[in-house]
């Protein structure tokens, strides 16, 4: 409750707008994490991206929803340094610099201000406090979040009530926490094999984006010769998703039933404008 007061406060003192006649409090989830182990024991330094998370939550808080952030461990969340370009942000530098402000007055990445919460917390308070969840990318979400069962638990509850459920980029690899063992899934494509036999999925048959593998391939310089141990797309294919994508790098946006999926950073606000969309009906 500390930290719903908190964000409450900081929609107020930040002057982002009205409340909104139906005004929501969406959870936006976030990894705990700051590297993506690859193959031959390599590591790439990674987190959220900075586009990815603020022009959604910018949007959101401008519409007078408020906005609980949250990390399985409740950890302050990284910020990918390689994201913080203007290229994100439409090639400019005056929106950059606004939405990073923002984040500098959410506090969000600070180790002793952060107001991050963990799942744990979320799941004793209850879910039905959340009108929607949106789950940023970056690469930090392929270490942690296909992992974990309260998120799975999390998303699992969401799916049974219809409930909005918005993710862009890396963020839709997180709808894997769903399945009973994602390892079972994961294990054999890390080792260059095929998927292992997926248990039932809960979004199995559901069309959905993320990032492609054509991107995947098309930015593995990032990497810095390293190599990821599985895509998203192809693990995400596995599971029984019905992917499709866009052209590289432009937005590119799959609605269905609860799920919006955006295939990239272009994506973000896209994805935040059907979000919003859905919190109005």
């Amino acid at each position: 409750m500390e930290n719903i007061l908190r964000n409450a406060i900081a929609t107020a003192v930040l002057g982002l707008g009205a409340v909104a006649a139906h005004s929501a409090n969406v959870l936006v989830v976030l990894s705990d994490e700051s590297q993506l182990a690859l193959r031959d024991n390599r590591s790439f330094d990674t987190g959220f991206y900075a586009n990815e998370l603020m022009q959604p939550v910018k949007k959101l808080l401008d519409a007078g929803h408020t906005v609980t952030f949250a990390t399985p461990l409740g950890k302050a969340p990284t910020v990918d340094r390689g994201s913080i370009d203007k290229m994100y942000f439409g090639n400019d530098e005056a929106a950059m610099q606004q939405h990073l402000a923002l984040l500098d007055k959410l506090q969000l990445t600070s180790a002793t201000h952060s107001p991050v919460i963990s799942l744990a917390r979320v799941e004793q308070g209850g879910y039905d406090r959340y009108g929607a969840i949106y789950v940023p990318g970056g690469h930090a979400p392929m270490q942690d979040l296909l992992y974990s069962a309260p998120l799975g638990r999390l998303l699992a509850a969401f799916h049974q009530k219809g409930k909005p459920t918005a993710l862009v980029c890396h963020g839709p690899i997180a709808l894997l926490s769903t399945l009973d063992a994602p390892r079972q899934l994961t294990l054999p494509l890390e080792s260059g094999g095929q998927a292992g036999r997926a248990p039932a999925w809960i979004y199995a048959g559901y069309k959905m984006t993320v990032i492609s593998n054509n991107e995947e391939e098309a930015a593995k310089g990032m990497l810095k010769g390293g190599a990821m141990k599985f895509t998203p797309q192809t693990a995400l294919e596995s599971a029984g998703g019905i992917y499709s994508s866009g052209a590289n790098w432009q937005s590119y946006v799959v609605k269905d039933r609860e799920l919006i999926t955006g295939q990239n950073p272009a994506s973000a606000n896209a994805v935040a404008d059907e979000l919003l969309a859905r919190l109005k009906r």
